[in-house]
């Protein structure tokens, strides 16, 4: 179907990128500039921010609380902004909406960004937080239960990254993986995946522009060989968690996901892939507002209720 009118409207109505390089201090700031103000953010029971000791170190979290009754699943949450862009703030309330839907206790990270901070510096940041979420269970009334990672576009990467690499590392205790348009292949190709030639033009993110924001991460020692950094590149899939993956049917990073999807499943993990018609990169974050969108959430909660 064609692009939803709402989000053509809105993409209509911006401005030309300004010429040149990308600025990542300037773009961080135009992002933080239009955040929705603290009042009109959705009510939950508690949220609060506090530094997760960690080893990578002192870790800046968000922790977002939906009800007063414990003890709690958890859900680690990785902002996307294409590993150089984002923040707590920036994507508060996709973290707010996920413990309002699923009922769960949810930990945003503030992980380092490139350039700033080399590869894989980030990543470990968002891997540590999930460690350290185990191992700081009575003092955030973890259940033992559910502990999932779930992310946005950069943070489906490292959702993908950080379940592949506790379970390389023998720590089991991660039960689902939620992916949200992942950037999963950075091994750039503009002729590797048909979303990328379909969606190239006009629908938000442009195929021209992907290797130039990824640079910030890769021109920081990110392979994009390394299955860390491209997760699709990696051989074995087994023994991985069961994996929901959301994807826009007007992304050029659409079919990058629903491939990996794929090959979970034939790898034996549970794995549900899911298209979201007339949508673009992104929609989680920007369009969630809109009723078809939002069930995005519900689809999460449902998904993880599911052991």
């Amino acid at each position: 179907m064609a692009l939803h009118p709402e989000i053509a409207t809105f993409l209509a109505s911006l401005p030309a990128p300004p010429e040149g390089p990308l600025d990542p201090a300037a773009m961080r700031a135009g992002d933080e500039a239009h955040l929705t103000p603290l009042g009109e953010r959705l009510p939950l029971h508690t949220v609060r921010d506090m530094t997760a000791h960690t080893a990578s170190g002192e870790v800046p979290v968000r922790i977002y609380t939906p009800a007063e009754a414990g003890p709690y699943g958890v859900l680690v949450y990785f902002h996307g902004g294409a590993f150089f862009l984002g923040s707590l703030e920036t994507h508060d309330h996709i973290a707010r909406s996920l413990a309002r839907e699923t009922g769960l206790r949810v930990v945003s990270v503030g992980y380092r960004l490139a350039p700033e901070a080399a590869f894989p510096a980030g990543l470990d940041d968002c891997y540590a937080v999930v460690r350290w979420v185990a191992e700081e269970a009575n003092g955030l009334a973890w259940d033992g239960t559910t502990l999932a990672v779930a992310g946005d576009s950069s943070g489906g990467n490292f959702a993908a990254a950080v379940a592949a690499r506790a379970h390389d590392d023998g720590f089991h205790r991660i039960t689902h993986q939620v992916l949200y348009y992942p950037s999963l292949d950075l091994d750039f190709d503009a002729g590797r995946y048909a979303s990328l030639r379909e969606n190239a033009v006009g629908y938000g993110l442009e195929t021209a522009g992907l290797k130039s924001f990824n640079a910030f991460y890769t021109d920081s020692g990110a392979d994009p060989a390394d299955p860390l950094v491209s997760p699709v590149k990696r051989a074995d899939l087994t023994g991985l968690p069961p994996a929901l993956i959301v994807t826009a049917e007007h992304d050029p990073l659409r079919d990058e996901g629903e491939l990996y999807g794929h090959r979970l499943a034939e790898a034996g993990v549970e794995a549900t892939v899911s298209r979201y018609a007339g949508a673009g990169h992104g929609f989680v974050q920007h369009f969630s507002r809109i009723p078809e969108y939002h069930r995005v959430f519900e689809e999460t909660r449902d998904f993880l209720g599911r052991r």
